[in-house]
């Protein structure tokens, strides 16, 4: 395995981080402690979920994820190995069976206080913003286009210091944001210099092979600024294992269970999956490897989360942290994503 550190701190994290979010839902609870064990043996130390998990978020699931990581914590006793990361529902009819009081100072203190019970433990090391609660272009939306309707009232300095006390009262070690865009992002650390409140550590938006939209601007603001990227979906839901490709996607993946979740489907991406495919088995390597060790080159990522549903999928996703990318093949890609540029934002 390899390691780096959450910007600005002493904390130090794996380069692949476990994602959770099928356990308690597509995944049971054995599976996820397994998942976990075989994780940990191989290095891994950086665990994700949410209180939102699983997904698609449900009135009768919420939370079960992190119940899953709770009883194997309590069962190993491992805390101290591990390194967990959460985050708080923003708004929206997604997230109204949780609250629909958004960042307010008790949805944070509520949020926070029902993760630990769940985990099973006193303090979580880096707590996230699940999504801006303002209108705004994010969950696969290309453009941003400005709604003079929106009711979001500036509260960047509020949700900052809701979060300051939180980590006064030793619940949080440090925070970080999630689906954020360039403005917000450097609200957020515009807002903590100026009042010494906590500083975002780190950054979770999605990024892959056929989503690399993060290289705009918020790559930028990661190098100059020194908030590190979480990748979520690397994988693309599963598309860039080729497992849809090549018609091989058992019963119990994500898209045939949940066809909806089409933000990887359209008929561009997949016509640019074909060719990373095409790339990939022309140098004996499996796409998901290559898809996962071309995020895990970047310098501005931190960690890549990855999820897997069962343990064959999670052994070839962690051993893509071995493989190193040549200059050809990195070339190559380049040169697909100039043809194809960001089919799936």
């Amino acid at each position: 395995m390899k390691y780096t550190t959450l910007p600005n701190t002493n904390i130090k994290v794996s380069k692949i981080c476990l994602g959770s979010m099928t356990w308690g839902n597509q995944n049971t609870e054995t599976e996820g402690h397994l998942q976990l064990d075989y994780a940990i043996d191989q290095g891994v130390n950086f665990i994700d979920t949410a209180e939102l998990y699983p997904v698609p978020a449900a009135k009768e699931t919420q939370g079960a994820t992190s119940k899953i990581i709770g009883t194997w914590l309590k069962k190993s006793g491992n805390r101290d190995k591990v390194v967990l990361g959460s985050k708080v529902a923003g708004t929206g009819d997604y997230t109204a069976h949780i609250r629909t009081t958004g960042f307010s100072k008790q949805s944070i203190k509520d949020a926070v206080n029902n993760e630990l019970k769940r985990l099973q433990t006193d303090y979580i090391d880096l707590f996230q913003l699940h999504w801006p609660e303002r209108d705004t272009n994010m969950f696969g939306v290309r453009d941003y286009k400005h709604n003079p309707n929106c009711e979001w009232e500036d509260n960047f300095k509020e949700v900052l210091q809701s979060l300051d006390e939180v980590i006064k009262e030793g619940k949080i070690r440090h925070i970080g944001l999630s689906n954020e865009k360039a403005w917000g992002t450097m609200r957020y650390l515009e807002e903590s210099k100026k009042e010494n409140l906590p500083r975002p550590v780190t950054i979770q938006n999605a990024y892959s092979l056929i989503n690399r939209v993060y290289e705009g601007d918020m790559a930028e603001i990661s190098m100059r600024e020194n908030i590190g990227l979480l990748v979520y979906s690397p994988m693309a839901f599963g598309v860039l294992s080729g497992k849809y490709i090549k018609n091989i996607a058992t019963e119990n993946s994500r898209l045939k269970l949940f066809p909806r979740f089409a933000r990887y489907s359209s008929d561009q991406a997949t016509k640019a999956t074909q060719q990373y495919l095409d790339l990939a088995e022309t140098n004996n390597i499996s796409l998901a490897q290559m898809a996962l060790a071309f995020v895990n080159q970047r310098e501005f990522v931190t960690s890549s989360i990855i999820g897997a549903t069962n343990l064959k999928q999670l052994k070839e996703n962690i051993s893509s942290i071995d493989l190193d990318l040549s200059e050809n093949i990195l070339k190559s890609i380049n040169e697909i994503h100039d043809f194809y540029p960001n089919p799936a934002p």
